[in-house]
């Protein structure tokens, strides 16, 4: 019997303490407003949704994903206060960023010639990056109790965005599979 495709996806990863600090704020939202999906990645930016792909041809997402960076700059993202997509998704808000906003572009052309995957943006909304803390499974008044508790405060860090994460599924959650490095 043929294995069933891998669930796969590309995001940027942030370095730490980056990285601990928005744990945190999902370990927080898991505990106090019981919303635990968010803690099946790791913290993220999501450039490309999650797609299904043949583990036997993953060459192909690697070379893809080579070409795509090879030549590409490393560039400085900064992180600001929270956002949400009322009623459901509290996130890390962060600067618009013409070059974040060209590797997305990029990324998304690449994959549909390159691997005749598409990138569905969710519910049509477009590119908006952000880091997720709580999602699907935080109910609406618990989202309303976090809201009040997030839409007020305040975080702000930066980072240099110097390398593109493939995540893997591995059954119960994502890990990074494999990482390819921008131009310092």
């Amino acid at each position: 019997m043929k294995e069933p495709k891998q669930l796969y996806f590309i995001a940027i990863v942030p370095p730490e303490p980056i990285y601990s600090q928005i744990a945190e704020f999902k370990a927080h939202m898991a505990k106090q407003y019981n919303s635990k999906a968010a803690l099946n990645s790791p913290p993220h930016i999501t450039l490309h949704m999650p797609f299904r792909w043949d583990e036997e041809k993953e060459e192909k997402i690697f070379c893809t994903l080579e070409n795509l960076t090879g030549n590409r700059q490393a560039f400085a993202l900064s992180l600001e206060n929270f956002g949400a997509f009322k009623p459901r998704v509290i996130y890390v808000d962060l600067h618009r960023q013409p070059a974040l906003e060209d590797l997305h572009d990029d990324l998304k052309k690449e994959m549909k010639i390159s691997l005749n995957i598409f990138n569905a943006d969710y519910k049509d909304r477009g590119f908006n990056p952000h880091m997720t803390l709580a999602f699907r499974d935080l109910k609406k008044p618990a989202f309303f109790d976090a809201w009040k508790e997030f839409e007020s405060k305040e975080f702000n860090a930066s980072f240099t965005a110097d390398k593109i994460a493939l995540l893997k599924h591995n059954g119960k959650n994502w890990d990074v599979y494999r990482e390819f490095p921008l131009k310092k």
